[in-house]
């Protein structure tokens, strides 16, 4: 096509007949299409996944389960780029600089919504990426060590009013969804808890372990293993819903506060990618989504298919981005 391409060009170039100067703007139109086409299926032929954390974690595992779906089933080469550090904004702004073409997304999370409010950054994740699919979500649960006298939220909450200030509750921070979810649940439940960054979950993880603090908030990736081994103990989810894997824990809306941090991962592309471009992308993520094998690996990482795609992924990007943001104020929450 490229060949063609070159010799219509040099027909137009070399020439002044009439007839083929009337057709210059047809001609002109089949070089667009055909350049366009010819660099859609140059730079498709390798997808760079830009994954905003360290090799092994929860996100660059899901990365690599679609990943390798995808390559195996659509004849692309996928790659895997790990680009950790300040939040994903790294990672995020790699992808803005990128050229809009097919050939490099991001695996985002809920923090792509929520760095926007705590620092000045060079890109708005309404209007410089657009939107492929939201791919999987995965609960946030409250959890105590199994040694603790608080079987239910309800009993956390009660000891910390009745002591305010002594219990604490640790998570990722100091800016993240765990953080706005206790804001949101101090605010509700009118607590006073001190919260207690780690860097990472498996820290936090290791903190309520060894008694260092009250409680946390982690993803249900990172403390599965650790309650199925008794060693923690699930208050509640936040979560819109029960889920299947833990039938006997309750969301914290059965407890009576509309808090979730029901974690999301999906898919986004540097702003001006071809519409077409997205589509078909966005078929390669659907399917590899509807996979019996990958929706088993997936599950046994904790995290469940949640896939809303185009506009619809634009819709829920653009209302969190202004949900995080209102509690991010309220509660003066600062960045590092």
């Amino acid at each position: 096509m490229l060949c063609l391409g070159s010799k219509i060009a040099t027909l137009i170039n070399a020439t002044i007949d009439k007839r083929v100067l009337k057709r210059a703007p047809a001609v002109a139109a089949i070089l667009v299409a055909l350049s366009g086409h010819a660099a859609w299926s140059q730079t498709t032929k390798t997808l760079k996944m830009i994954v905003p954390y360290a090799p092994g974690g929860g996100v660059d595992t899901l990365a690599r389960i679609v990943g390798d779906q995808i390559g195996r089933t659509q004849g692309s080469t996928m790659v895997i780029e790990n680009r950790p550090g300040a939040g994903t904004v790294i990672a995020s702004e790699a992808v803005v600089r990128a050229a809009p073409n097919g050939s490099t997304v991001l695996m985002a999370d809920s923090n792509l919504l929520i760095m926007p409010h705590v620092q000045k950054l060079t890109y708005d994740p309404r209007t410089s990426f657009e939107p492929i699919c939201q791919l999987v979500s995965s609960p946030h649960v409250f959890v105590v060590n199994s040694v603790s006298p608080y079987r239910t939220l309800a009993d956390l909450l009660a000891a910390a009013r009745a002591e305010p200030g002594t219990l604490t509750l640790a998570s990722v921070g100091p800016v993240s969804l765990p953080r706005i979810a206790f804001e949101q649940l101090k605010r509700a439940a009118n607590v006073d808890m001190t919260f207690v960054t780690y860097p990472g979950t498996a820290p936090t993880a290791n903190a309520l372990l060894g008694g260092h603090v009250t409680s946390a908030l982690i993803t249900l990736v990172a403390a599965a293993e650790q309650m199925k081994a008794g060693k923690l103990r699930a208050l509640a989810l936040a979560a819109p819903v029960r889920i299947e894997t833990l039938p006997d824990v309750p969301t914290v809306a059965e407890a009576g506060y509309k808090v979730e941090a029901d974690l999301w991962d999906g898919v986004v592309a540097p702003a001006k990618t071809p519409k077409e471009t997205i589509a078909e992308i966005t078929r390669w993520f659907t399917s590899a989504l509807q996979d019996p094998e990958t929706k088993r690996k997936l599950a046994a990482q904790s995290l469940f298919p949640a896939v809303t795609c185009g506009a619809d992924f634009g819709l829920l990007i653009r209302k969190q981005y202004d949900e995080y943001g209102r509690i991010i104020r309220e509660a003066n929450i600062k960045g590092e």
